[in-house]
């Protein structure tokens, strides 16, 4: 989508000095600031980049007096898609792979401060014992890796479709790489196992691709989307089998900390993973520092 700028942000006869503006605020940074009402639209309060973006609140001095308006990612993507039908300013907690870069021209502000980390990885975790109990699985999800462009290629399809359709779509498309990850692997027949991952487009396309892989090898796969606090509970408490969600070391590395020790990381299942502040490229600002303070 081509959007163009329309001159938002309205200088002329409204360019006096605000109150509360500093000597150094110009009046254009002090306007888009009330026009956002000092809020960054998040998503839900349980989320990784959630406790990111308020761990950045307190970061930025320029961000005193603002604040993280917590819904839901649902609920964020509709406010973004009305502020881009209306070409109004707009600053949402995003990231990638989303299929919003894809459908929206958007700009990711840059992080001076890496309050949100210097990027993650997609990691594949499981629960302490899997792998004497289910060898099997166990080297299944050991063997599974892709690429976050494939990823994006399975969100991009389900916009459309189902995501469950989407997934089958590509691993038809690339059998030969999912039978890699099954190569040398015995068959079962019908055991169940428990995948447990997050309501978000990207682990709903790598859970959905994990589960046809395992159940191609017999499996009686179950995928459980919850909080990724919870996820990390279950894992840890051995309520579920395993999961291809979590985003580290950044975004879910509290839970990480707190359930670690009874986890096994298997490391990356995806790479070059990105959570920031993120802006319709028609809004004259790059970078976290550019937002005004609201005193």
């Amino acid at each position: 989508m081509n959007i163009k700028a329309t001159g938002l942000i309205a200088v002329g006869t409204v360019a006096m000095i605000l109150s509360g503006c500093s000597d150094n605020e110009t009046t254009e940074d002090a306007n888009l600031g009330e026009q956002l009402e000092y809020t960054i639209t998040g998503i839900e309060p349980g989320a990784g980049i959630t406790g990111q973006a308020r761990e950045m609140l307190n970061t930025y001095d320029n961000l005193e007096g603002w604040e993280l308006q917590e819904s839901s990612t649902g609920g964020m993507m509709t406010e973004l898609d009305q502020a881009i039908q209306n070409e109004e300013p707009i600053v949402v907690t995003g990231w990638t792979p989303h299929w919003m870069f894809e459908r929206y021209d958007l700009k990711m502000l840059e992080d001076p401060e890496l309050a949100f980390g210097e990027g993650d990885d997609i990691h594949t975790i499981a629960r302490e014992g899997l792998e004497e109990d289910m060898p099997e699985a166990y080297a299944i999800l050991d063997a599974f890796e892709w690429s976050v462009e494939e990823m994006q290629v399975v969100i991009d399809e389900g916009q459309d479709i189902e995501m469950e359709e989407a997934a089958a779509d590509w691993v038809e498309e690339n059998q030969d790489q999912v039978d890699g990850w099954l190569e040398g692997v015995d068959p079962v027949d019908g055991q169940p196992i428990d995948i447990i991952s997050v309501p978000w487009d990207s682990e709903r396309a790598s859970s959905n691709v994990i589960r046809l892989a395992l159940e191609q090898h017999g499996f009686d796969v179950t995928v459980t989307n919850v909080d990724p606090s919870i996820l990390f509970q279950a894992v840890g408490n051995g309520e579920a089998d395993a999961s291809v969600a979590p985003w580290l070391p950044n975004t879910h590395g509290a839970f990480m900390d707190e359930y670690g020790e009874s986890i096994v990381d298997l490391g990356p299942n995806a790479e070059g993973t990105m959570n920031a502040l993120v802006v319709p490229t028609y809004m004259e600002i790059d970078s976290i520092e550019d937002l005004p303070a609201s005193e």
